[in-house]
């Protein structure tokens, strides 16, 4: 069968704040309120991705006090030379702050479905993009999952339900968990999605201790395992995987010169 590399990428880019302490979470917590500073900081982690052929971005700001009212996953898009994005916003305090799930793609984005996912508080969601033709088409899915395990649990048995009949399928994001956490079981055994052979800590990224970021697929990987990469000042680490995508999945979907 044959088959195309594309290489993916997803990362919490915290909405292009710097975070390199504890300590800076006070701070600099004007950044959580004031624009400035996060230009140089998009255009930095602009520059990491132009080799990528599949961005999944959460915690971007889709415009508000705190961005300059940028749209930065448009922005990362065109500093990018990606052709293709879409986004997701997901929760607005006031004018001051938003965040949003992300899409940048080098692939022709044929479907665009945005799901709320249920929780205890609202303000979360999950991006489905469909990159081919038919049910054998690619699927990608970008979510940001709660803090909370029971939550966790809600949303990850949405998901399973929601990617079940896709064979050729991705979903990447912070999922505030460990990929072998008891609440994912439920999507391992309800979809083709399997775990990774093994995950390093994505958080905090000066010190990474925690593995919170993840992306799961059915698809054969290129590589052994997904690597970890610094994100340009984001208190999360980027994750990277290469898959070996069949080119009947990408039908209709050709990449872009």
């Amino acid at each position: 069968m044959a088959e195309r590399t594309l290489t993916l990428l997803t990362c919490n880019i915290q909405a292009g704040s710097r975070t390199a302490s504890y300590g800076d979470y006070i701070t600099r917590g004007w950044s959580n309120v004031l624009p400035a500073g996060k230009r140089s900081t998009l255009d930095a982690f602009a520059n990491m991705i132009t080799s990528y052929d599949l961005v999944g971005l959460q915690e971007s700001d889709p415009g508000s006090l705190r961005s300059g009212f940028m749209n930065q996953t448009h922005y990362l898009a065109q500093q990018s030379d990606m052709p293709f994005w879409s986004h997701q916003p997901n929760r607005r305090i006031g004018g001051i702050a938003s965040s949003a799930n992300g899409l940048l793609s080098r692939l022709p984005l044929l479907e665009v479905i945005d799901y709320p996912l249920p929780g205890r508080l609202p303000g979360r969601g999950v991006l489905v993009a469909r990159m081919g033709q038919g049910i054998d088409g690619l699927t990608v899915a970008v979510a940001h999952l709660s803090l909370g395990a029971r939550s966790r649990r809600v949303q990850a048995t949405y998901l399973a339900e929601l990617l079940s009949e896709f064979p050729n399928v991705v979903l990447m994001g912070d999922f505030n968990c460990p990929p072998d956490a008891p609440e994912l079981e439920c999507l391992y055994r309800n979809t083709q999605l399997q775990p990774p052979a093994w995950s390093q800590p994505t958080f905090p990224s000066w010190k990474p201790q925690r593995p919170l970021d993840h992306i799961l697929t059915s698809l054969r990987t290129a590589e052994p395992a997904p690597r970890v990469l610094p994100a340009a000042g984001s208190d999360h680490l980027a994750v990277a995987l290469s898959l070996r995508v069949p080119e009947s999945a990408l039908q209709g979907s050709a990449l872009s010169a």
